[in-house]
């Protein structure tokens, strides 16, 4: 029976594309770089900060520290007034903690954005842990985020599960031993994802909590 749920943020517990790619673009600006697309803020999200903004200046790698910088800076104090749940979402959420299952984040958003966003539209939900890029632990799809979940709440492997919507999700849960559902209203292809090797599929939050349920 699980006990525990590991969530990922960006993609899975909500859609921050619109305000990552905002943020993005007027830092981008600041340097007189020009502006990414969706579509390219997309293929940039999930690998940490740091490599978004590595993607972002292209040729201007002189650039990165500084443009990381400020990129992360003003990351930090966004408004999240475009991000948003996703439908179905918040009732699961309820229902699930209401069943007594104990929720944790792991991102690879910078702990103080992820922090700010999760207080601005998650804080009705209890969260045991909220881990993000910090120098504490390395990012996905290194596993001892998980390890330091898992030693934390004194539960076993085959208690937990993550949930998450990219390949450094599904490679993390790999590789600390725990099962991984792959949400598939995120911001990857399920043939990508198949590529990483995941296995387990939800469309939706209500077929989530169906597989959560039944593990």
């Amino acid at each position: 029976m699980i006990k525990a749920v590991i969530f990922d943020v960006d993609g899975t517990l909500l859609n921050t594309s619109p305000d990552i790619q905002i943020t993005l673009n007027a830092t981008l600006a600041r340097f007189n770089l020009p502006p990414r697309t969706m579509e390219q803020t997309l293929r940039g999200i999930g690998n940490g900060a740091r490599n978004l903004i590595r993607i972002s200046v292209g040729e201007r790698q002189d650039l990165l520290d500084e443009v990381y910088e400020d990129y992360v800076q003003h990351f930090a104090d966004c408004d999240n007034t475009h991000t948003c749940f996703y439908e179905g979402e918040r009732e699961v959420l309820k229902d699930l903690q209401e069943r007594g299952i104990r929720f944790a984040v792991i991102s690879n958003k910078p702990q103080a954005a992820l922090e700010n966003v999760c207080a601005d539209l998650l804080s009705e939900f209890r969260w045991d842990y909220m881990i993000g890029q910090s120098d504490r632990y390395p990012l996905k799809p290194a596993p001892d985020a998980i390890y330091a979940v898992l030693d934390g709440l004194g539960i076993s492997r085959d208690e937990i599960v993550h949930v998450g919507d990219g390949d450094t999700d599904v490679e993390m849960a790999r590789n600390a031993g725990i099962r991984c559902i792959t949400a598939l209203w995120g911001y990857r292809g399920k043939e990508e994802l198949e590529a990483a090797g995941a296995t387990i599929f939800a469309e939706n939050f209500k077929e989530l909590e169906d597989i959560i349920l039944s593990l």
